[in-house]
């Protein structure tokens, strides 16, 4: 399994900077994991939009799902352009109707449900979910692909309920929007400390610190988080890959 981080910036991306996507490949399959602002542009960087084999929604909050509009616009174009365009699959949670029901357009993209309860096979991925703390329904994602585990906790403030969910995982990419010293439960979020907490019960072999904040020194995060988790900790940046063999 190998992982691109496309976007790392929650809310809205930094100049020439991309919210949330991270793209992942196993067995020549495409999954794009969210979808937000810019995402598009910088996926380009590294495959087509027509060679995505699926894609999968944690929510419908605008940084996680504002260029999903522009990629069914670049898969239309690319039909009249007489490219070989499939019916791109889109998973979402079905409980924001107006959300999901974004996800359909014309013949190019099709919404695909699922629930918190599912395990999802999409090519050789299997996925299973596990409800956040977030203002509105979002799910975190665990998939595994092979011998490797790839842990998304999309966005949440703290759940003790993360550490099994992750457990073992060769990878957990988690949101920490905000410093140690703050406070984003109000939010929806977690700081750097409770992303190493999470890392170290979960005794997961490499943690990637996501949805970051636009101010501040992002090494503070890594720091911080080192404080509680002694293993491999990155602040996700775009191009960032991480190769599991």
């Amino acid at each position: 399994m190998k992982l691109t981080v496309i976007g790392p910036w929650g809310g809205y991306p930094k100049v020439n900077g991309a919210s949330a996507g991270y793209l992942l490949e196993h067995e020549g399959f495409h999954l794009l994991v969210d979808c937000g602002s810019a995402v598009l542009s910088k996926l380009q960087q590294y495959i087509n939009p027509e060679q995505l084999d699926a894609v999968i929604i944690s929510h419908y909050h605008p940084d996680h799902i504002a260029d999903i509009g522009v990629l069914q616009h670049a898969l239309i174009i690319g039909k009249y352009m007489d490219k070989n365009i499939k019916t791109l699959p889109i998973y979402g949670h079905n409980e924001d109707a107006h959300g999901f029901q974004s996800l359909f357009f014309d013949d190019v993209t099709k919404g695909v449900p699922y629930g918190e309860s599912d395990k999802v096979s999409i090519g050789p991925f299997k996925v299973t979910f596990l409800r956040t703390k977030h203002p509105v329904p979002c799910f975190a994602m665990r998939i595994e692909a092979g011998d490797s585990i790839f842990v998304f906790t999309a966005d949440s403030s703290y759940l003790e309920s993360f550490s099994p969910f992750a457990a073992n995982a060769d990878i957990l990419l988690c949101e920490s929007n905000f410093y140690g010293d703050m406070d984003g439960s109000a939010a929806g979020h977690m700081t750097s400390y409770e992303a190493g907490e999470i890392a170290r019960a979960a005794q997961v072999k490499n943690l990637i610190l996501t949805h970051l904040p636009q101010y501040g020194d992002l090494n503070r995060l890594k720091s911080e988080a080192a404080e509680k988790f002694s293993g491999n900790i990155f602040v996700a940046e775009e191009g960032l890959v991480i190769d599991l063999i």
